[in-house]
């Protein structure tokens, strides 16, 4: 996990270092303006940044994009120069929801073209255990806008890859297992799951709020049919959400341990809205 996953210890010593971007990403369902809380407490250095606003687009009338669409390469190049981030960069994303939002900022700084783009492990909840200071305030530091420039680098799809991933290879829904079955739905139109797909919820990732390591990434991979006893994904392999922030949770999962998987970023928000695509509910044997 050291490649994507960086630990408080680890992070400390580098505060005040000029390359060094560390973003506070807090958001989720309940409470997505995370906003407030950043300004109550926050890591020395931080700049929030909105998952709603800057890792996502604004598309109202096209509903087949999802409940957060990707943003596009303009609008994410934009986000980056104004973060003063660049090439050079080092950059360090936490929230407190077990990095189910960092991890989708994760997948698009990485998607942009970065490469030294660490998730915090164990996120603020970690930092504080550890007794490290805290800032309170607004983000008071200048920034110089870069002059970066995005070079998409991870590979997404539509609604037709999708379906035929779940077809020929293995899709991965990330969702909650009572969604995926259709047990309920409480955001989207219609309960279920795409035909085809099987289901990890992502919180298998993190299950005390802390990253699992490699070694058990990987043999829960493997155990999933996802892995093969070499190591080595058995089939081309996408992954999907509710609204293509969760998705990303298993992006970094399975990218640690070598498996670079398709997002089909509008997930079911955007599958769901589409009357022509099918659904499946219950478990994938039924």
């Amino acid at each position: 996990m050291t490649q994507y996953v960086i630990d408080v210890d680890q992070l400390h010593p580098l505060l005040g270092t000029p390359r060094v971007r560390i973003l506070d990403v807090r958001w989720t369902l309940d409470q997505p303006n995370g906003y407030p809380d950043y300004l109550e407490n926050h890591i020395p250095g931080a700049t929030y940044v909105s998952l709603d606003e800057q890792l996502s687009s604004h598309r109202p009338d096209q509903p087949h994009l999802g409940r957060h669409p990707l943003p596009s390469v303009e609008e994410f190049q934009q986000t980056l120069r104004c973060l003063s981030v660049d090439e050079k960069s080092t950059v360090v994303i936490y929230d407190d929801a077990s990095s189910l939002a960092a991890a989708r900022a994760w997948w698009l700084f990485v998607w942009a073209g970065l490469t030294d783009v660490r998730v915090l492990n164990g996120g603020l909840a970690a930092w504080k255990e550890a007794g490290y200071e805290l800032e309170h305030g607004p983000d008071t530091n200048e920034r110089v806008p870069s002059s970066y420039d995005v070079t998409p680098s991870l590979p997404t799809t539509d609604a037709a890859g999708a379906a035929e991933l779940a077809r020929t290879g293995i899709l991965i829904d990330s969702r909650a297992t009572e969604r995926y079955r259709g047990d309920n739905e409480p955001m989207d139109p219609k309960a279920g799951h795409i035909p085809g797909s099987i289901n990890r919820p992502t919180t298998l990732n993190t299950p005390d709020g802390r990253w699992l390591s490699e070694d058990d990434l990987r043999k829960a991979w493997n155990d999933l049919g996802v892995l093969d006893e070499t190591g080595k994904a058995t089939a081309d392999v996408g992954v999907y959400c509710g609204s293509g922030v969760t998705a990303c949770h298993n992006a970094l999962s399975l990218m640690s341990v070598g498996v670079t998987p398709v997002l089909y970023g509008p997930s079911w928000s955007g599958w769901s809205s589409d009357d022509s695509n099918p659904v499946a509910t219950g478990d994938p044997a039924s």
